[in-house]
């Protein structure tokens, strides 16, 4: 995945189009609020279950891609991160394009495991307006339990297990990964989780700071920890993570911040690997 360009013309049409209907950008939540929880689902596009691989791949129109993921709590209070995303997608993409035309992103959605019924949900790498469908599709469904934890380390599964990067397997450059959240990850990966979401083996459970050491082969891990969220200014929680990733944790002040962070973010860090 990862052709075409990205075009404020179209994304403009389309918010043009959803607002004259009277449609919200989030079209598959909207529809899953019309049943009956129990129902709901994740977007058959987005559905983890026998993933394979997302790929960032060079093409003739994208010759040095550079692969971006940006995945994101949905539980509580952090349903207001896809909502910041997507109505700031063009100064996020603006920002990043102009330093990096080749880059492809990944946008995805993290909750809770052990109760929700959409734990994890992963789009492709695009580099056109087909990351805005991604976007939309994604359930924002509130869930998580009520224990300050949320399955962070399933999305770093992810990105250990199921992607590959021309980025980094031709050109020695990682990716560059945002987990954005306001709690803490449980610390391990489950077998029955892998199996239930992924529908494949995991024959021992992996603990959380070993998942992360094998995401980091090939990617810049960043957690990013909002402020005015539920959790974004505990100690805990901010503690927890300068723990695993110490400079990799970024606290903003608020989720309006979101796109600014990431696109400053990523273009300092691609720009550091080159120059080495």
């Amino acid at each position: 995945m990862g052709d075409g360009k990205w075009s404020i013309d179209a994304y403009d049409a389309a918010q043009r189009y959803r607002a004259e209907r009277g449609q919200s950008a989030f079209g598959h939540s909207d529809e899953m609020r019309r049943l009956s929880r129990h129902q709901w689902h994740v977007h058959q596009a987005l559905d983890p279950i026998g993933l394979g691989f997302r790929e960032s791949r060079d093409s003739a129109e994208h010759p040095e891609s550079v692969a971006i993921a940006v995945l994101f709590d949905v539980t509580g209070s952090m349903q207001l991160v896809p909502r910041e995303l997507q109505a700031r997608l063009p100064n996020l993409l603006g920002t990043i394009t102009e330093h990096l035309p080749h880059a492809q992103i990944l946008f995805g959605a993290i909750g809770d495991a052990t109760c929700d019924r959409a734990p994890l949900q992963i789009g492709q790498f695009e580099s056109d307006n087909r990351m805005d469908e991604d976007l939309r599709r994604i359930l924002l469904e509130g869930g998580g339990g009520s224990n300050m934890g949320e399955s962070y380390e399933l999305a770093f599964y992810f990105l250990a297990k199921h992607t590959r990067l021309d980025c980094f397997t031709k050109r020695g450059v990682r990716g560059i990964a945002f987990v954005i959240g306001d709690e803490t990850a449980y610390p391990a990966v489950k077998g029955h989780e892998v199996a239930s979401l992924f529908g494949e083996g995991l024959p021992n459970d992996i603990r959380l700071e070993e998942i992360l050491r094998q995401a980091k082969v090939s990617w810049d891990i960043n957690f990013v920890i909002p402020g005015g969220t539920s959790h974004g200014r505990d100690q805990f929680v901010t503690g927890f993570w300068y723990k695993l990733l110490d400079d990799r944790v970024i606290e903003i002040d608020d989720v309006s911040q979101i796109c600014e962070t990431i696109a400053l973010t990523v273009v300092d860090r691609v720009m550091s690997q080159r120059a080495r």
